[in-house]
């Protein structure tokens, strides 16, 4: 299992997110107060984040624990951003090492993460990554479960998928191949973030001027920068595996749920209103 950490709103220092707060993702790499599988988070970290005008983020990764990363603190202390995904790691057993199996994973503007494991990995997930590409399997990043989840997702991105729709039908489709998978993923572009609760902890706490809507199930896309309506000054969201501090207005987002939000809004969705078998028929070609 993993803790993940995703922002965006106006620009803050990394440390004031990450480091600061009571209960931030440094303290719970050692003492989460809510992970529900494993207890140290030690086994890598990463922080991606955006700098104004670059739609293309950029990552720091260590294979080793956060806390013993001195460089990280005076990184943490004066980088600015107002858009960032972070993670601490609890290697799943079989995986590999190292800082390329570390979140966030990266493609162009994407930043992704996983909190979680796949039940029987890999063979469980052999009929869904035998979908992509042998170029795609043969380029990976890591061996690890997280890392064929980002492909599966980025596969269908890259198809033309909107983001909400292809992290869904990721998590349905590992969760049909390998019953069990505990799946709460995170993707970002440093407009949007779209996150799914399946199996493990996700909360979200939205600053003045963001409008939670529970149970919506509006456009599952993510909006886009350039052309678009200004934000409103102030407004922020952070969505995270669990609370950094005990302000009352984090709220807890429902198991088998998709979240989907902006700097102004916060989309929640039930998975199975996604799942394809819900959908009508399809009518019989000829």
């Amino acid at each position: 299992m993993c803790r993940q950490l995703a922002y965006l709103g106006p620009e803050e220092p990394l440390g004031r997110l990450l480091v600061e707060p009571r209960h931030s993702l440094l303290r719970q790499s050692w003492a989460p107060r809510m992970q529900r599988h494993g207890t140290v988070n030690a086994d890598g970290f990463g922080v991606g984040w955006y700098a104004p005008g670059d739609p293309v983020p950029a990552r720091y990764r260590r294979a080793g624990p956060i806390w013993g990363d001195a460089s990280f603190a005076d990184l943490a202390r004066v980088v600015r951003s107002g858009a960032l995904l972070a993670a601490v790691r609890d290697a799943t057993e079989g995986s590999a090492p190292g800082e390329t199996a570390t979140a966030p994973f990266a493609a162009g503007r994407w930043l992704f993460s996983h909190n979680g494991a796949v039940a029987g990995w890999p063979r469980s997930v052999a009929g869904p990554a035998g979908t992509l590409p042998p170029a795609e399997l043969l380029s990976l990043e890591a061996r690890s479960d997280s890392a064929i989840v980002w492909a599966l997702v980025l596969g269908r991105l890259r198809a033309g998928d909107e983001a909400g729709q292809a992290l869904a039908d990721t998590v349905l489709e590992v969760a049909a191949a390998a019953p069990g998978s505990r799946l709460n993923l995170l993707l970002t572009n440093g407009e949007t973030i779209v996150a799914s609760a399946w199996g493990d902890t996700l909360w979200y706490l939205a600053e003045p001027g963001a409008s939670p809507a529970p149970g919506s199930s509006r456009s599952l896309g993510l909006a886009q920068a350039p052309g678009g309506p200004p934000q409103p000054a102030g407004t922020s969201v952070v969505v995270a595996s669990e609370p950094y501090d005990d302000d009352p207005r984090w709220q807890e987002v429902p198991d088998r749920t998709l979240l989907v939000a902006t700097r102004t809004d916060v989309l929640l969705t039930p998975l199975k209103d996604l799942c394809p078998a819900s959908a009508p028929p399809e009518e019989p070609r000829t």
